[in-house]
């Protein structure tokens, strides 16, 4: 049987600025271990607040989410850190590396705030995580000496760094030519396809959209295909 990683149940979202109005209307689905999934729609529809409340961010909503099977509501700021950091991967559209610091620095350090190895050992498992993405070449290299792409790709080894049950990610090919979407498109499949990977990605890039398992499409704060 499945094992489902993440769910939504009826999940609602005022914002008040200043008059009331509903951003997220009734949003339920549930996505299984070693699915890719892909979320699209206009701009506006919701998408980045939705990927903003799944990841625990936003605790200011209607309804329940459930991560591992465990619900959020009721944690502490602590606590939501917590899991966060263990339990799900960031990639972004823009990769927030820290240019002061080397590329093996980098991936560490969601690694090094967890806590749960010593440095020698997250150091190790960074390596693992550049050799898997074809990367080990630019460890020692500092964030800024790398390309568009190579960030991405780094983006992508420290999200995988502390074995999160999902990698969440907002746009992460929007500001990458085609030829580099493709790479991190093909790592992403790679990743879900030999390692059983769990990915929720939220993008505008229909072709990135239509080649994932499943394509979850909203509109006005609902959900209208999953």
């Amino acid at each position: 049987m499945a094992h489902t990683v993440l769910q939504s149940n009826h999940i609602n979202k005022f914002f008040s600025d200043p008059v009331l109005s509903q951003v997220l209307k009734d949003v339920s689905f549930s996505i299984d271990q070693g699915e890719f999934v892909s979320v699209t729609g206009k701009s506006g529809c919701g998408k980045s607040t939705l990927l903003y409340i799944l990841s625990t961010m936003d605790t200011d909503y209607e309804g329940a989410l459930l991560i591992d099977g465990e619900d959020m509501r009721g944690k502490t700021e602590a606590e939501l850190a917590r899991i966060r950091n263990e339990k799900i991967g960031f990639v972004f559209q823009f990769h927030y590396l820290l240019n002061e610091f080397s590329v093996l620095k980098n991936v560490m350090l969601p690694g090094l705030k967890l806590q749960k190895y010593t440095e020698a050992e997250v150091e190790h498992h960074a390596m693992e995580r550049l050799k898997k993405l074809g990367i080990e070449a630019l460890a020692l290299k500092k964030a800024n000496q790398l390309s568009g792409g190579e960030k991405q790709r780094v983006a992508i080894a420290r999200a995988l760094i502390n074995d999160p049950i999902i990698i969440m990610g907002d746009e992460p090919t929007g500001n990458l030519d085609k030829k580099n979407s493709d790479i991190v498109f093909d790592i992403f499949k790679q990743l879900c396809e030999e390692f059983n990977q769990t990915l929720l990605i939220v993008t505008h890039d229909q072709r990135f959209a239509e080649n994932t398992h499943r394509i979850i499409e909203m509109e006005d704060g609902r959900i209208i295909r999953q």
